[in-house]
């Protein structure tokens, strides 16, 4: 294993200690939360951050609020943490299961959402819950504050909308609309590995009637894909077998999965239709079980 390549260490006690640092070097810096994605690439030399901002010092940006407007959660909060947060439980059963499917408890632990979220991988298992749960980002410079849906922060692998100047500092959930059950499952390798295919779904069930649905897949295509042919094939049906297959097809049509070392295209194909009827089910037995 190679050694890190030398940089500069900044702990900064504030954001806006961080920010100012941030504006100074840009690209030439890197943030520091739980580092399970950025250690691990600065060993392999793929990256090589001149500066690094270790945020661990930062006071009040690890916390999980549930106000009347929906949850907040801040950018150094742990995805142990909200695993074990009786809310998340309770209320976004989707983003519960999706990091309870995470394996190693270490990473949980270590690692936090949003960090999560700005490594940009396509087989996030973060990303899928919380777009179906309509969440937005909110980034901090030193000189405005801005607000970005998840569906809109990845732009490749790799890639975000943040400038170089930016940190998130807080993720924003939506409160669910009654009758709304929602579901995630992954497809993998092993327990540990990552997934081949992930989906979430959320459902909003009236009268045996879809009114609201949306759909997430990763692992599928460079970015998160958001099967908008698939919940158009749900809205304002009534709840069937028949919808759903229509449904879980359109899903699998929707995607541009690669073959790689964990999976082939194809069987990512084939097996997004299952996972997505297998998801749109229980979500939907979950939806009519709150009514």
């Amino acid at each position: 294993m190679q050694s890190l390549k030398p940089f500069e260490y900044f702990e900064p006690s504030s954001i806006q200690e961080a920010l100012q640092i941030l504006s100074m070097y840009g690209n030439r810096a890197k943030l520091l939360a739980g580092g399970i994605d950025l250690l691990p690439r600065m060993r392999q030399r793929k990256i090589k951050p001149e500066y690094m901002i270790s945020v661990h010092r930062m006071q009040g940006f690890e916390y999980i609020k549930s106000e009347p407007g929906g949850l907040k959660i801040g950018a150094l909060t742990t995805l142990r943490s909200l695993e074990l947060s009786p809310v998340i439980k309770r209320d976004y059963m989707v983003l519960y299961e999706a990091i309870q499917g995470i394996a190693s408890t270490q990473v949980k632990t270590t690692g936090t959402a949003v960090g999560n979220l700005c490594v940009a991988t396509p087989a996030s298992d973060v990303a899928p819950p919380l777009s179906v749960l309509g969440a937005k980002l909110e980034a901090t410079s030193s000189g405005s504050v801005r607000t970005i849906a998840i569906d809109n922060l990845c732009t490749g692998v790799g890639t975000t909308v943040l400038e170089p100047f930016e940190m998130v500092t807080e993720i924003l959930v939506p409160v669910p609309p009654p009758q709304t059950g929602s579901a995630f499952l992954k497809l993998v390798r092993t327990a540990a590995d990552i997934a081949k295919v992930n989906v979430a779904v959320t459902l909003t069930i009236e009268n045996d009637s879809i009114k609201e649905a949306k759909i997430a897949l990763g692992s599928v295509a460079p970015t998160l894909v958001r099967a908008i042919k698939a919940e158009a094939a749900l809205i304002g049906n009534k709840f069937g077998k028949e919808v759903i297959e229509a449904a879980a097809d359109a899903a699998a049509e929707e995607i541009t999965p690669i073959t790689d070392i964990r999976s082939t295209a194809e069987y990512r194909k084939r097996t997004t239709s299952v996972l997505v009827g297998r998801a749109i089910q229980k979500a939907a037995e979950r939806a009519m079980a709150s009514i």
